[in-house]
């Protein structure tokens, strides 16, 4: 009787986590149209603030119809102007554009909140609490956003927010609940620029106040399984000494929003490294040991999956500053997402993911990609 074949091995999942940076999120578009382009498809999609909104987007759609709508979504937030017709460099148009922004809003993401004319001072309630008001947004997803395809977990979609009262970091998962316009909302719902949005009992802020890189969701997850993770992070954590308020001001933003991912994935690494000893472990016992009820708990805790942490960092623009988060010119949108779309395909060709060696203990590896589309 012939031997009968092993079950082929389980592909790992691809996921896709998406920091949040407000205009900055360009350059996450062109990564997903570098993977669309090379046939990745994401399993998985977490993000922060306008990478929740990204995610949303890409997880709300087919994949044959994502860039459009990443498209129509990016062209509603290009500012307009009759300035932007002229061939200028990307930031040159930023005080004028700035200046719009912050007077007027962008439209279909936010608009100047009346109420806060009555003062820093005035009680307002939770939901009004904000120099803006964030409801043609809500509009903007409605219009973009399949959330009856979301619930139905192709992919899963992961948002993070924070809860204002407890402070506590919260993951909300379409593989464990129905998430809706709220869910998205209230992770990009920065103070004091956006008021907190309600989910459920609880009021809810951006999760970029908490953890702007929300990868440990991903390396924590259970049950764990051998995944590819495309980690696009639009804050660069390294710089050089400011030498002006102005440049403390951007140094300081950059710092804070490119959050703990390095403590994260060291951490992880750790922790892995240690499920896969225990795996080890486990597996020299004596076979009557080993299907202990004992031993089967603390097996429990080993793991033999692997994990390949792709990141990709959205270059510096010449003369951006700390007000590059509102830089919607539209010459600002395409040079970031054009960045993204030369950094992606880069990284995929490259494929590092599938020429890892090392050490059999390493669980997480990480795969730094250098972009080269700095203009600074």
């Amino acid at each position: 009787m012939p031997r009968p074949k092993p079950a082929p091995a389980k592909r790992p999942q691809t996921v896709l986590v998406l920091q949040g940076g407000g205009a900055l999120g360009a350059y996450q578009v062109g990564v997903v149209q570098a993977l669309l382009e090379a046939g990745i498809e994401p399993d998985w999609v977490i993000g922060t603030s306008i990478g929740a909104i990204n995610g949303a987007l890409v997880a709300g759609s087919t994949p044959g119809e994502r860039m459009q709508r990443l498209d129509a979504f990016w062209d509603t937030l290009r500012w307009r102007s009759p300035l932007t017709q002229l061939p200028f460099e990307p930031g040159a148009l930023n005080p004028w554009s700035n200046l719009s922004i912050i007077s007027n809003g962008v439209p279909g993401f936010f608009a100047p909140n009346p109420s806060a004319l009555w003062g820093a001072l005035a009680p307002l309630g939770p939901d009004r609490a904000a120099w803006y008001d964030t409801a043609p947004l809500a509009d903007t997803l409605r219009a973009h956003v399949d959330f009856g395809r979301i619930a139905r977990g192709a992919p899963r979609l992961t948002v993070g927010a924070v809860n204002v009262e407890s402070g506590a970091m919260r993951y909300f998962d379409s593989r464990h609940e129905r998430l809706d316009v709220e869910h998205v909302m209230a992770s990009g719902a920065l103070p004091p620029a956006f008021p907190a949005v309600r989910v459920d009992d609880g009021w809810y802020w951006d999760g970029g106040i908490y953890s702007n890189t929300p990868i440990e969701a991903v390396l924590d997850d259970n049950p764990r399984r051998d995944s590819i993770v495309f980690a696009v992070q639009l804050w660069n954590p390294q710089g050089e000494a400011p030498q002006s308020i102005w440049q403390a001001m951007g140094r300081q933003k950059d710092i804070q929003y490119a959050s703990r991912a390095d403590s994260h994935i060291a951490r992880q690494q750790q922790i892995h490294r240690l499920r896969h000893v225990i795996g080890e472990l486990v597996g020299k016992l004596p076979p009557g040991v080993r299907e202990s009820p004992e031993a089967r708990e603390l097996a429990g805790w080993g793991c033999k999956t692997t994990m390949h942490v792709v990141r990709l960092l959205a270059p510096r623009l010449s003369a951006e500053d700390h007000t590059k988060d509102i830089d919607f010119t539209p010459a600002g949108i395409r040079a970031r997402r054009e960045a993204g779309l030369i950094d992606a395909r880069e990284v995929i060709e490259l494929a590092p993911w599938e020429h890892a060696h090392g050490d059999a203990h390493e669980g997480v590896h990480v795969h730094d990609h250098l972009s080269r589309c700095s203009t600074a």
